[in-house]
């Protein structure tokens, strides 16, 4: 018997709507007096934000958005081959914030010539091009954080 019922309730879950689904998200974020819920299942991510305490659900379910896996991949360019980041820090593309990049796109890059610096622990540390090539595009702004494998850079072999 208490398969039967397990199976049942599997199944009803599953038969959920999306709008059910939500209000159970609701009722959980009311029940936990939490002001902000963010739930990925299946495909489907929900965000919950409270607007504002005195709100109904009615009033507060106008406020959601539903994305399913596709919508919140982004569009990465494609090309030739990329230069990626070897470790953890924050790029810079010159020796200082103010100093000019070490390289700019369309330039001629020798294999081993230093393209940027990333630093990690107070420590800066060069990324050399990896093989001779030219750069198409930049893909980091200046002084933004990268983890290992970011792309840095957009490139040509030659």
């Amino acid at each position: 018997m208490k398969t039967k019922k397990t199976a049942t309730k599997k199944t009803a879950a599953k038969n959920l709507t999306v709008l059910e689904e939500v209000k159970q998200l609701y009722k959980f974020m009311e029940d936990n007096k939490l002001s902000a819920l963010d739930y990925a299942n299946k495909g489907t991510h929900v965000k919950l934000v409270r607007a504002g305490m005195a709100q109904s659900v009615e009033g507060t379910l106008n406020n959601f958005s539903f994305q399913s896996k596709e919508e919140t991949k982004k569009e990465v360019p494609i090309y030739g081959a990329t230069v990626k980041s070897p470790l953890q820090g924050i790029f810079f593309r010159g020796a200082s914030p103010s100093a000019p990049p070490f390289i700019r796109e369309g330039d001629k890059v020798k294999a081993g010539t230093p393209i940027c610096l990333i630093e990690a622990m107070k420590v800066f540390n060069e990324v050399k091009a990896p093989f001779d090539c030219v750069i198409t595009k930049v893909l980091i702004d200046n002084g933004q954080p990268v983890k290992p494998g970011d792309m840095l850079f957009g490139v040509e072999k030659i």
